[in-house]
């Protein structure tokens, strides 16, 4: 089981995050769809050579984005990364992926 977080502009949230469900992942017991997010501001700068969905090369954006964290099981996991960097608007995806301990 992993858990996933990324993070997503609030105007993309809820079509990535569907992409993502497609594969399996939130899924816990007999419930999917399952996550938790929180609202917050990202920040980066695109460097040259970069083709920023949002910003200008060279200037540092604070962009409004939401935080989603949700469970993944070991056969979905890579499958809901792929799902995620294919839906998600950003050149360069922030995300993270922990193997969680079955205690």
């Amino acid at each position: 089981m992993y858990k996933l977080t990324f993070f997503v502009p609030v105007d993309a949230a809820e079509s990535v995050k569907e992409a993502v469900f497609a594969t399996g992942a939130g899924r816990m017991g007999n419930y999917e769809a399952c996550c938790f997010q929180t609202r917050g501001t990202g920040q980066f700068r695109p460097l040259e050579g970069a083709d920023p969905h949002i910003g200008k090369v060279g200037t540092l954006e604070h962009v409004e984005e939401i935080k989603v964290e949700l469970v993944c099981d070991d056969d979905h996991i890579h499958t809901a990364i792929a799902a995620l960097k294919l839906a998600h608007p950003y050149e360069e995806v922030a995300y993270d992926a922990w193997q969680l301990a079955d205690l």
